[in-house]
């Protein structure tokens, strides 16, 4: 009996590579619930920062793109740079590429992967408790788990931080409306930070206050006509480096480790949309060049101590709630349905699972694609256009073995 491909998730990464897998006729079972980070982690009314052409869901035939959606369904058409992509039809569009594509989706839990004791592979098993064996497991698990607090914020909330307490990630908020008539500092400087603010601020928030490091660090990109005509053009805009990244990212496995990780962080790093300024400028209130020293809870609202980029006297910010928008890094160990003996075994570089060019790990069979492989592949991995180029590598190695 040939045993099945196992693939861990469901979001944009999970999908598209199960459905190559399944064009390729090869036995596949993919767990979990369906686009789950874009309809329960990312708060209502946010659009995408990406444009539609660099938002589609990578298949392995024509169809299903997300303009087919919109025509499918009869919802607005995004084609243009110049739309703007609710979260919530990206969502529905990623639900409408499952039930198509991978109807057969498995709404369940990976609780431990081990390897088999006998023969290759792996032995799986499943909240449900079924145990069953699989001849390769591809990794797609998102942003789960790899939410990241800074030291100094993650001291004052032990227990971890939470929507409903003083101090709480970005991830874990839906509905900002709950924070009306409240005072909010956001932490960041990226896309998440900018458009959370905007969104409270909108939301009747009593003030927000937006808290980043560097100097000059809140900034928006350009409108699609601000771009030079002479650069080559990506999903992500018309630049060089940018070309490289999206259509040659084999090449990124090949640099220094800590090139990669440089690259990985700073490459389309942070950076509001252009579309985002106007909603931004005069209702969100800005403090740059102030790095957090220290956080408390007093009374169950934060305090944050907050010292300059240059010599200067310490200087404290209170606020009814703190919303950490400080994005995400990859942590092997984050990954706990992975048993010990594979964890100890993953060959791990720049920050993440040293990938060879298939997408294969250093544990023969266990392979991983999307915000993992960006250690290896590159910033185009972080991203859902990231699907066109590993998708099809992938399924291709895996169909491979």
């Amino acid at each position: 009996m040939t045993l099945p491909v196992a693939v861990i998730g469901a979001g944009p990464y999970g999908l598209s590579t199960a459905a190559h897998l399944k064009a390729r006729s090869v036995p596949t079972r993919v767990f979990g619930s369906p686009m789950v980070s874009w309809r329960e982690h990312m708060p209502a009314g946010m659009l995408l920062k990406s444009t539609p052409v660099a938002s589609n869901i990578d298949a392995p035939q024509p169809g299903h793109t997300l303009f087919d959606f919109c025509q499918d369904v009869g919802e607005r058409r995004y084609e243009s740079d110049w739309d703007a992509i609710p979260v919530e039809t990206f969502a529905g569009y990623g639900l409408w590429f499952q039930q198509r594509l991978v109807p057969a989706l498995e709404r369940e839990r990976v609780v431990s992967v081990e390897r088999r004791t006998s023969g290759s592979g792996f032995e799986l098993k499943l909240d449900s408790g079924e145990q069953f064996a699989a001849r390769a497991v591809v990794v797609a698990t998102g942003l789960s788990g790899f939410a990241q607090l800074p030291p100094e914020l993650a001291a004052a909330v032990p227990d971890g931080p939470s929507a409903s307490g003083p101090l709480s990630h970005s991830s874990q908020h839906r509905d900002l409306s709950v924070f009306a008539g409240r005072d909010v500092v956001v932490v960041g400087a990226g896309q998440s930070a900018l458009e959370t603010a905007v969104l409270l601020a909108e939301a009747g928030a009593g003030s927000v206050r937006v808290l980043a490091r560097r100097r000059g660090a809140v900034r928006f990109g350009a409108a699609p006509d601000g771009q030079s005509p002479l650069k080559p053009d990506t999903p992500f805009g018309r630049a060089w480096s940018l070309y490289a990244f999206s259509y040659h990212a084999d090449g990124f496995r090949h640099l220094p480790a800590p090139t990669r990780a440089f690259l990985v962080r700073r490459v389309l790093g942070p950076l509001g949309a252009w579309w985002l300024r106007e909603r931004f400028v005069g209702r969100v209130q800005v403090t740059e060049g102030k790095q957090i020293v220290r956080a408390r809870v007093e009374a169950g609202r934060p305090v944050l101590t907050l010292a300059g980029d240059v010599d200067g006297p310490e200087n404290e910010l209170r606020a009814d709630h703190v919303i950490a928008a400080t994005g995400y890094r990859v942590d092997v160990a984050a990954l706990d349905f992975l048993g010990p003996g594979l964890r100890t075994r993953l060959a791990v570089s720049a920050g993440g699972p040293r990938l060879g060019a298939g997408y294969h790990s250093s544990v023969p069979g266990l392979f991983f694609t999307g915000l993992p492989a960006a250690a290896s592949f590159g910033p185009v991995m972080r991203f859902v256009c990231g699907t066109e180029y590993a998708s099809p590598r992938l399924a291709r190695a895996v169909a491979a073995m």
